[in-house]
């Protein structure tokens, strides 16, 4: 993905502080970077999976919410629940050691390896079945063919 410039400074107290840079980015902004629609984005608004300020009526999105962003998109591309990606999510926010959070990774990543292997045996079986299906039409054809001669 590509480095964002950020599109704003905010200085921490007055002029006697040099300006920290705080990267910002629009819904339309992130939206692209990540090929959503701006639906689905505010829709992990409302999952509170992001928090953006508001500056009037838009929404501005921080290097938090772009972070948190790339975090629910790798989820979902795991193929995890939504509620599964924010509970992580929220998990490495407020502790610092990471060994629970690790582990719940791991479980959270068990099973649903397990529930993708089953469903692997499941669409297995079915497409043995529909082989066999189609060795049985073949065949039938064939017969047909030859008393049609």
């Amino acid at each position: 993905m590509p480095a964002a410039v950020p599109r704003a400074s905010r200085s921490r107290t007055a002029a006697a502080v040099p300006a920290t840079p705080v990267a910002e980015f629009s819904i339309g902004e992130l939206a692209k970077e990540f090929g959503l629609t701006t639906r689905a984005i505010r829709f992990y608004e409302d999952c509170g999976l992001l928090a953006p300020e508001r500056a009037g009526r838009n929404r501005v999105y921080t290097g938090r919410d772009r972070a948190r962003l790339t975090l629910t998109v790798r989820g979902k591309r795991l193929g995890l629940k939504l509620a599964e990606v924010k509970e992580l999510i929220d998990m490495y926010e407020t502790q610092r050691d990471t060994g629970p959070q690790l582990r719940r990774f791991l479980d959270v990543l068990d099973r649903h390896r397990r529930q993708l292997e089953e469903r692997l045996g499941d669409l297995q079986s079915t497409l043995d079945e529909v082989r066999a299906q189609q060795a049985a039409a073949r065949r039938l054809l064939k017969a047909k063919a030859r008393v049609a001669r």
